[in-house]
């Protein structure tokens, strides 16, 4: 009993920490957040719990308000209408009110901005990430020769070349055939731009969502405190076919992703391979651990 115990807890383990196939995307009758993949994204869904403090008193009160107001002042009751035209103590509390929940709103709110925008330390690796009209272009700006592809939605006919038929790993209209891949635990700084429209670059589960501007040169940052392969879209519309570019991003370990970007140098195509099957590899002995558990 006891070795299957420790058994049970150790496939636990790799559950948790080993590098696995399943991804991050929306599913059927979501009505929360994303499940959070950086610390960012953590303040975020608290910041939508404590808002919710506020607006559900809020909406309570004003309801009961209409039905004081439907009931105690329709014509029926008041066949002889008030001529009461101010009342000093409700205009104080009616303006003192708002100021108060705004200002419980207003201070969080703005240090979790400026947490997105204003990274208090040095990144480890940039990315910037080009918007067209429609799909990404991504540079990684590493060495003297730095690595730039294209990320362009999946079609369902490349499915199989690519070696990406899972649906549930792969979904439809949110997978891409070059995923941008960043290791796990490391400070990304993420320069975004436009080169034809506005377009945003959004990646729910890292809490990031930044306008791609042409001309200009937007910046923020993440760092993935988990592994997986992570979806977002362009949230802006721009254009015909702006439901259909959408953002892949898989964090690896620091190992897998050396091996890839050496790899990627000379035949990204042939990287992104290897680097599917050694996750693939990772998640399968997790079954095996589970499997032996039980």
């Amino acid at each position: 009993m006891k070795n299957k115990a420790f058994a049970v807890l150790a496939a636990i383990g790799c559950l948790l920490f080993a590098s696995t196939a399943f991804a991050d995307q929306p599913f059927d009758w979501q009505k929360g957040l994303q499940p959070a993949a950086t610390s960012i994204m953590e303040e975020i869904r608290w910041f939508e719990q404590y808002t919710l403090w506020f607006i559900v008193p809020i909406t309570l009160f004003v309801l009961a308000l209409l039905i004081v107001v439907v009931v105690k002042f329709r014509e029926g009751a008041n066949p002889v209408p008030s001529k009461t035209s101010h009342n000093t103590a409700i205009e104080v509390v009616w303006t003192l009110g708002p100021v108060i929940v705004l200002l419980f709103l207003a201070v969080p709110s703005f240090q979790l901005l400026t947490k997105q925008l204003a990274p208090t330390e040095e990144p480890e690796l940039t990315i910037k990430a080009t918007g067209y009209q429609w799909y990404w272009g991504y540079e990684y700006q590493v060495g003297e020769s730095p690595l730039s592809f294209d990320s362009i939605l999946l079609q369902e006919g490349d499915r199989a070349a690519a070696g990406k038929e899972d649906k549930g790993v792969y979904p439809r209209l949110l997978a891409v055939d070059n995923e941008v891949v960043v290791p796990v635990g490391k400070h990304v700084r993420l320069l975004v731009t436009a080169a034809d429209v506005i377009h945003a670059f959004a990646m729910p589960s890292f809490g990031v969502k930044i306008d791609a501007v042409p001309g200009r040169l937007n910046e923020t940052w993440f760092k993935a405190d988990r592994e997986g392969l992570f979806y977002g879209q362009c949230s802006e519309l721009c254009g015909k076919d702006h439901a259909f570019m959408p953002i892949a991003i898989r964090v690896v370990s620091q190992e897998k992703y050396d091996t890839w970007l050496a790899a990627a140098a000379t035949n990204l195509g042939d990287a992104n391979k290897a680097l599917m099957a050694s996750v693939d590899d990772a998640a399968k002995a997790v079954n095996v651990a589970a499997n032996a558990a039980q």
